[in-house]
């Protein structure tokens, strides 16, 4: 006898199957603490509003005691249709449903965990960031393309262009990225080269247009940090050299070796340290504090880094300061634009979740193969949209 099409096979559903649909509840289990002492039922697919629903029982008395809801097509968590962390520890302390809300009668505006996992997804951030849940990231940290910079990146008919697309992906992250949570943005001018030996090149100031796209996508400017390479490191643009050799005046132009890294934070009435005091794990504010190290200064000394599979990507480095910095452990790091994936290495070494949005299919390809290595068998459970799963190797489990 053939063997039977499965449901979710015929509605190509990313989440195919039992196993599948407690794998991904366990994931969201272990972020609530709660998976030594909550097990599963078994997961059943309703496929009139397309969710896999895993009951969740009380390992000690046997009990159901809620469920976790997964979107079928997502393989997202739906936070509105699972039973509340807290809802799960009251039922299993035996707490009555009438307690459990008196003690949680706190108001809305607190500090909210995330429950969005790993992420790997290939397209434009324009329409990735409208797929991801409301203020479900913690931090962005991006370089986003050169307008112009070098022959790959000519992607744009004009800078006004570039700027408006620009624009929309500050807009669409103001959406995903929670409240009073920050946006860290490496920029530099760009240096249009002359077509011809009677024209002028001409240096567009990137990053103060940036600035002013900024504050009117509703985010509050917090500061500019100025990465400087070390001496000769822009020699390779051939800006200097000119005056180099003749000194007239006039001609002068400074070899850039500095890039800025622009701080904001979604505008919120709350100070910085709400953040802090109303985070529902004390543990992972503790455990996320700087050590004596910290940098103590707006200008940070970092070498570049150099990969052969992709023409520009910032330093390991200055990902994990930018981590470190202004998130906590636990927390989910987005990069819209993120090339070979640098943030969510740096991200998974310190302790956090990532959301990797990249448009070209082969940087993805070395995206997802690298989160092997980041993180082991772990890397099974990365939720990847409009691309393939990863596949984790024997030598892995």
């Amino acid at each position: 006898m053939a063997n039977r099409t499965l449901v979710s096979e015929q509605r190509k559903y990313l989440v195919l199957n039992v196993q599948a649909a407690r794998q991904i509840a366990r994931v969201w289990l272990e972020r609530a603490h709660l998976e030594n002492v909550v097990g599963f039922g078994l997961p059943e697919v309703d496929d009139r509003y397309h969710i896999w629903r895993v009951p969740l029982i009380n390992n000690v008395s046997q009990e159901k005691i809620g469920e976790v809801a997964v979107d079928a097509y997502s393989s997202l968590i739906l936070e509105d249709k699972s039973t509340a962390p807290e809802i799960l520890e009251a039922r299993l302390l035996g707490r009555t449903e009438k307690t459990h809300k008196t003690r949680q009668s706190r108001p809305r505006d607190t500090y909210i965990l995330s429950a969005l996992r790993n992420t790997i997804a290939q397209g434009d951030a324009e329409e990735i960031l409208q797929e991801l849940p409301a203020e479900s990231v913690n931090l962005i940290f991006t370089s986003p393309p050169y307008y112009n910079a070098r022959p790959e990146y000519t992607d744009y008919i004009s800078y006004e262009e570039y700027l408006l697309k620009m624009r929309k992906i500050l807009h669409h992250s103001h959406r995903v990225l929670a409240e009073g949570c920050f946006f860290v943005m490496n920029v530099s001018p760009v240096l249009i080269r002359r077509a011809n030996r009677n024209q002028a090149s001409r240096r567009i100031a990137v990053p103060f247009d940036m600035h002013r796209l900024f504050i009117e996508e509703g985010y509050d400017f917090i500061d500019d940090i100025i990465w400087e390479k070390p001496e000769g490191a822009g020699w390779a643009t051939g800006r200097g050299r000119r005056f180099a050799a003749d000194r007239n005046p006039l001609q002068y132009k400074p070899v850039p070796v500095t890039e800025y890294v622009l701080v904001y934070r979604k505008h919120t009435d709350k100070l910085i340290d709400w953040n802090i005091r109303d985070h529902p794990d004390t543990k992972l504010v503790e455990e996320s504090k700087i050590g004596d190290d910290y940098e103590r200064t707006n200008i940070w000394r970092i070498k570049p880094a150099h990969d052969p599979r992709h023409p520009a990507i910032f330093p390991l480095e200055l990902a994990e300061k930018v981590i470190r910095y202004y998130s906590f452990k636990g927390d989910v790091v987005l990069d819209p634009f993120a090339g070979i994936g640098t943030v969510g290495k740096a991200a998974v070494m310190l302790g956090r979740r990532f959301v990797l949005i990249e448009q070209n299919p082969e940087y993805v390809s070395v995206i997802r193969e690298e989160a092997k290595s980041w993180l082991g068998k772990e890397a099974g459970t990365v939720l990847t949209i409009n691309c393939p799963g990863i596949e984790i190797d024997d030598v892995l489990l």
